[in-house]
């Protein structure tokens, strides 16, 4: 497997770039966006100076994949992940953009990110054992790293652009979207994550917890973004789930993992990769989607 730069950025000469971000970039179209996913990996929000083999294609055809299953709750933004048919002006650059770009309507992002968790891990179960709470919520006494919550909870945080996103209450969000819409997203994202935890556990794969994101067209609501990733989501094996601590899984935690036992305070730049851990987080992402999709990924390319 070959070694790769991760901080490397993508350009498209010609087509003008109006965001980058840890992993994604994005071009402008007139009224269509489209974004690529690198296979830059970041943990602690520190972009890594390794790139992951196969990670941004498995992020954009996984996306697609859930974008396809969930419809009929709400619309979403994706057009299309074919080259073929993006406008003409991008056909030249089909050697960069196959499998890990999509065509996309142009929303203007909320400013929160909507947070659901159906177990005990990361911050919520660092802030549980502090006080009993996940933002704000208050949950059973009693309960165990990697538990089953007795129902999904929507716990928002804010979207930062530098640093860490930080966890906050309901009514916090509301005072920043507003109610009418706060309460929209909360009764969405629990939708979502409900139809898709139940297809995943059918194929092997407890869905922890997940980010989703959502956007306006106008008045219009649309899920934007990354969908059940594992980036924006915790995907642990079903058939070696244990409850009381923490559970092997298929997204980054285990490159959290790995740089928690390097001499590294969390701040630019990141360590390097060994190959061994590489080519490991590779395997994980790529079993993810066959798993969830029930087809190895250089089938939907």
């Amino acid at each position: 497997m070959g070694r790769e730069t991760a901080i490397k950025t993508q350009e498209l000469p010609g087509i003008p770039k109006v965001c980058q971000g840890k992993v994604r970039e994005i071009f402008a179209l007139d009224d269509q966006l489209l974004i690529v996913a690198t296979d830059r990996i970041s943990a602690f929000d520190v972009i890594l100076p390794t790139a992951i083999p196969q990670k941004g294609k498995v992020l954009t055809q996984l996306s697609a994949f859930w974008f396809e299953q969930l419809e009929g709750i709400v619309a979403h933004h994706l057009i299309s992940v074919r080259v073929e048919e993006f406008p003409a002006s991008l056909h030249s650059f089909r050697k960069e953009l196959a499998g890990r770009s999509m065509l996309v309507r142009r929303c203007s992002p909320l400013p929160i990110e909507c947070v659901v968790r159906g177990y005990l891990a990361g911050s919520g179960w660092k802030e549980y054992r502090q006080s009993g709470t996940i933002c704000g919520i208050q949950l059973p006494t009693g309960l165990g790293e990697s538990e089953e919550l007795p129902e999904p909870i929507f716990t928002p945080s804010t979207k930062a652009r530098t640093g860490h996103d930080e966890n906050i209450s309901f009514e916090r969000a509301a005072e920043i979207v507003g109610p009418e819409l706060a309460e929209q997203v909360r009764d969405l994202s629990l939708r979502l994550y409900n139809r898709a935890r139940k297809l995943a556990f059918q194929r092997g794969i407890i869905i922890c917890d997940t980010k989703f994101e959502f956007g306006m067209e106008g008045s219009r609501l649309f899920l934007i973004d990354e969908v059940l990733t594992p980036d924006s989501s915790r995907f642990w094996p079903a058939d070696g789930f244990e409850p009381g601590k923490s559970q092997p899984s298929f997204d980054k935690q285990f490159i959290r993992d790995f740089v928690e036992t390097l001499d590294w305070d969390k701040t630019p730049p990141g360590p390097e990769l060994p190959e061994s851990i590489v080519e490991a987080t590779s395997k994980r992402y790529l079993e993810a989607y066959r798993r969830l999709t029930g087809r190895d990924l250089d089938e939907a390319l």
